[in-house]
């Protein structure tokens, strides 16, 4: 039982997951910094409040609909993804391109369809009758 637990720890899908949560939530609360003490201060002085999230409030009866704070959500969002993408995802896919370059790996060339090497099975069978 502990056998399996071990390999399926060291797995390196689940190492590298654990590293991707761990450092997606160090870069969120980075980006999340940024946000409610830069972006959401300059964008409430345009809408005059203190901030994004208390901008753009409609009030309709007694519910009070904070569209400002969905917008500081999305603008929180697409930060955080765009510096996960151009500072780990980008980087990681250009160093395995350049890996499998070195390993003389072509990843550019498309793989024969079933129907193609099945073509090629029967024209060397028929050959191998013909002899």
């Amino acid at each position: 039982m502990l056998k399996g637990f071990k390999e399926f720890v060291l797995r390196g899908n689940v190492i590298d997951l654990a590293v991707a949560v761990v450092i997606g939530a160090a870069f969120s609360a980075i980006v999340t910094q940024i946000v409610d003490n830069l972006v959401n201060p300059l964008v409430g002085l345009v809408f005059n409040a203190d901030d994004l999230t208390s901008a753009l409030q409609v009030q309709v009866g007694n519910a009070t609909f904070g569209f400002g704070a969905i917008i500081a959500a999305i603008i929180n969002f697409v930060a955080v993804a765009a510096v996960i993408y151009f500072v780990l995802v980008l980087p990681m896919n250009r160093f395995n391109e350049r890996r499998a370059a070195k390993a003389g790996v072509a990843s550019d060339e498309p793989l024969p369809s079933e129907q193609e090497l099945l073509l090629q099975i029967r024209d060397l069978l028929a050959k191998d009758q013909a002899r």
